[in-house]
């Protein structure tokens, strides 16, 4: 193949150039034939070597023209971190993003429409006779979706209560239906996003016999809360105003099982929360979460905080609060008050 190439490119070489060596000598034109052949050669050993190489290809201009082929850019599969600090929220207690109570319709972490984020947190709350804590992961993709997995464990410090210990698992999914909270600042629609948590009572522990929340009137040991959140952002009033509908038949969240003795049907219940962003970095608020009472067991009584909020960094967050339970059991028939610290890490 190649020296039918080499062979045709010389016949039209000789073609073309006929009239120059109808007037050379027969020595000149033997060396314009060799010089010829090696040109050719030449040509012929640079094309093998191009085709051999391996080719990317070349990306165009907004002129037409190509430029060099760039290696694959890695970063791509990085977070971008684009949206403002804080306005992912924080993780509350049963692992949604939201506040400390209650969760609002901000996805969690910190990437935008074209990316992602996630969040870990440990949250330590302490009152008179309880000890809860609260574990977990939140991933929100894409803006638009966020998927968590938390943990709840409840101790008791109290007797009879000293020795209690119930957990149960709760698995999260949130979906932003409309709005957004920081780019829709000239509309009055706030940003609006539906969620589901299923929850899952691991039973009681340190309570000898009583080893169930069913033995304490609950009606199923596994439940689901329905919610729909409605988070406005004002940010030239550096306001933050939150409105969360739930459905749930929990009772203390799920700590004491689901539906009871005394009801045991959805009830929708109501959760505010509004803060107010002192600088970029710190932000102070107040929550109010009401309860179903489902329970002769339970006299449950609705949550409400206080919290601050320091974003040192889109890496890391911690949120102080003071918070009030209400009773808890009819063992300890007392107002449930104490401190909530979170620390959360993410991006």
């Amino acid at each position: 193949m190649k020296n039918t190439i080499k062979g045709g490119a010389l016949a039209l070489l000789t073609t073309l150039s006929a009239p120059v060596l109808a007037q050379m000598s027969d020595a000149e034109r033997d060396a314009w034939a060799l010089a010829q052949q090696q040109k050719a050669a030449r040509a012929m050993r640079a094309g093998a070597a191009a085709a051999a190489a391996p080719s990317t290809p070349s990306t165009p201009t907004t002129t037409g023209e190509s430029t060099a082929p760039t290696a694959p850019d890695d970063r791509r599969w990085m977070p971008d971190l684009g949206k403002l600090t804080a306005t992912g929220g924080v993780i509350q207690v049963e692992g949604a993003g939201g506040g400390g109570l209650t969760p609002w319709a901000l996805i969690t972490g910190y990437g935008t429409r074209d990316s992602y984020g996630a969040n870990a947190h440990y949250t330590y709350l302490s009152t008179q006779d309880y000890t809860l804590k609260s574990y977990g992961v939140a991933v929100g993709i894409l803006d638009r979706i966020e998927l968590s997995l938390n943990k709840q464990e409840l101790y008791g410090s109290l007797a009879p209560l000293a020795d209690l210990k119930i957990s149960q698992d709760i698995v999260g999914i949130k979906l932003k239906l409309a709005g957004d909270a920081v780019y829709d600042q000239d509309r009055w629609l706030p940003q609006i996003a539906a969620g589901v948590m299923f929850k899952h009572n691991n039973g009681i522990g340190g309570l000898g016999a009583v080893t169930s929340v069913k033995q304490l009137g609950a009606a199923s040991d596994a439940g689901i809360d329905y919610y729909l959140a409605a988070t406005k952002l004002l940010l030239q009033e550096s306001l933050l105003l939150n409105g969360t509908l739930r459905l749930t038949k929990a009772n203390q969240m799920g700590l004491l099982g689901f539906g009871g003795d005394q009801r045991d049907r959805y009830q929708a219940m109501g959760e505010f929360s509004a803060a107010y962003l002192i600088n970029r970095k710190l932000a102070l608020g107040v929550e109010y979460r009401m309860k179903p009472r489902n329970l002769a067991a339970d006299h449950e009584k609705d949550y409400y905080d206080a919290f601050l909020a320091w974003f040192p960094s889109k890496n890391l967050s911690m949120i102080l609060a003071y918070v009030a339970l209400g009773d808890i059991t009819v063992y300890n028939p007392k107002r449930q008050r104490g401190v909530y610290l979170s620390l959360q890490a993410g991006f």
